[in-house]
């Protein structure tokens, strides 16, 4: 599990541009007006070899009479209670401020690694002057320049230094049983799918969204196979992200995912696959998840409008027609033993390796009937392509000129792997890297 290291603050003391230069890109909204960040924002970043889930979160202001700034500050105190290492951001061209000190106040209670930052001390004389921040009763200090960079470097050592030890996830000797973690949109039947699986009343269900907070694990059992099967709460589109447990939720649902290694996103047939659906699937892809896609809910529809619904689930996901959709309905179990033979594939598939000797007899028959095309004045070449990785399946192509490479044409490759090999339920990675020529003689 990555430890998650929270960035917290009143508004305006330069989070986000802290956030930014600490993921290396640009990813949270940067404004001079206070209060740009709402909802919190996640990014994967390397911190000096250490791998963490960064944190962004809204201005904190507990003074805020504003419904939303009361929000802000609810997810301030959830995503502090879920960091494993607290950056408390202030601004080294004001004097403290009550906020500050009610920030101060909130972390110590919290009893969790806190680093203090003086934010905009772009030199020496900013530095002196932001020592009056010790008024606040902190026990040392930072001093950066997110918008320059300065002293980034010496706080990234500081984070290290305060991580917990890695502890890899203890397994039982001859325990391989898949971990497939169930998610989607809020009541669209996870917890019924959850119950159907074990064959038992393990997760509360509800016909109201949102029923369930904390991902539940769960061993079962179906067709003599052993599965680990986490049940997460629904996942809304993060604007509707308000409430404070609701948006602790989607922090341990996004947990809950990057432990698994195949996803089953269930969708509501009932009401249409959406655009939240599709972002999903989008996120399983980004965490190089294995996929297989439940359509809920089937049973309420007969006919035509069955046929309709099918077609739409599989048009509004068609950026991802590798992904497994099977209609199934998590109440009457029709459907399921169908799902499972997906899962069963996917955890397969997700592991495979192909041999060198089949890649390279593979590679020469693409290469025989479609080259790279010339782009830009390059005729870029593919000498080879091999497989760096399994859990999800990662492929290295090396050529003369990678940035040359077509899109369509890396498409077509990635394409021309899943036909060859399979790779069902399963995202494909193709990177392309420059093979150096050699130096003669």
């Amino acid at each position: 599990m990555k430890p998650i290291v929270a960035l917290v603050g009143r508004p305006n003391v330069g989070k986000s541009t802290l956030f930014n230069r600490l993921a290396g890109r640009r990813l949270a909204i940067v404004h001079d007006a206070p209060g740009v960040t709402r909802d919190r924002h996640y990014a994967d970043a390397d911190i000096h070899g250490r791998e963490v889930l960064l944190l962004d979160t809204g201005g904190f202001d507990p003074q805020s009479e504003d419904p939303l700034g009361r929000g802000i500050a609810r997810h301030v105190e959830l995503a502090i209670e879920e960091a494993d290492v607290v950056v408390c951001v202030l601004d080294a061209e004001q004097p403290p401020t009550p906020a500050d000190q009610e920030a101060v106040g909130l972390l110590r209670r919290a009893s969790k690694p806190v680093l203090w930052v003086a934010n905009k001390a772009d030199n020496p004389t900013r530095e002196l002057e932001a020592n009056e921040l010790f008024a606040l009763g902190i026990d040392g200090l930072c001093f950066v320049s997110a918008a320059h960079g300065r002293g980034v470097a010496e706080l990234s050592d500081a984070i290290v230094r305060a991580l917990p030890e890695p502890v890899e996830e203890p397994v039982a000797e001859g325990d391989e049983a898949p971990r497939v973690a169930l998610i989607g949109r809020p009541n669209a039947g996870k917890s019924s799918l959850l119950n159907r699986l074990s064959g038992a009343e393990r997760a509360l269900v509800d016909a109201r969204p949102g029923t369930t907070r904390d991902p539940l694990d769960v061993r079962v059992e179906f067709a003599g196979k052993s599965y680990v099967v986490v049940d997460t709460a629904g996942i809304r589109r993060r604007p509707r992200v308000e409430e404070g447990v609701e948006a602790a939720s989607v922090l341990r649902s996004l947990r809950s995912l990057e432990r698994a290694q195949i996803v089953v996103l269930l969708c509501d047939a009932s009401e249409g696959v959406t655009d939240q659906d599709a972002r999903l699937l989008g996120l399983c892809i980004e965490r190089g998840r294995a996929v297989v896609v439940g359509l809920n809910k089937i049973d309420l529809m007969r006919g035509a409008d069955r046929k309709r619904a099918i077609e739409q689930a599989e048009d509004a996901l068609r950026f991802a027609r590798w992904a497994p959709l099977v209609a199934v309905s998590a109440q009457q179990g029709s459907g399921l033993a169908e799902l499972m033979r997906n899962v069963e594939l996917a955890a397969a598939e997700f592991q495979k390796r192909v041999p060198t000797s089949a890649l390279n007899r593979f590679f020469e028959d693409v290469l025989e009937r479609r080259q790279p095309p010339t782009r830009g004045g390059r005729a870029p070449r593919i000498y080879y392509v091999t497989q760096a990785e399994v859990a999800p399946p990662l492929f290295v192509a090396m050529s003369n000129a990678p940035e040359a490479i077509a899109e369509s044409y890396k498409r077509f490759l990635t394409n021309q792997i899943r036909q060859a090999f399979g790779f069902s339920a399963v995202p494909l990675n193709v990177v392309y890297r420059k093979r150096e020529r050699r130096a003669s003689g």
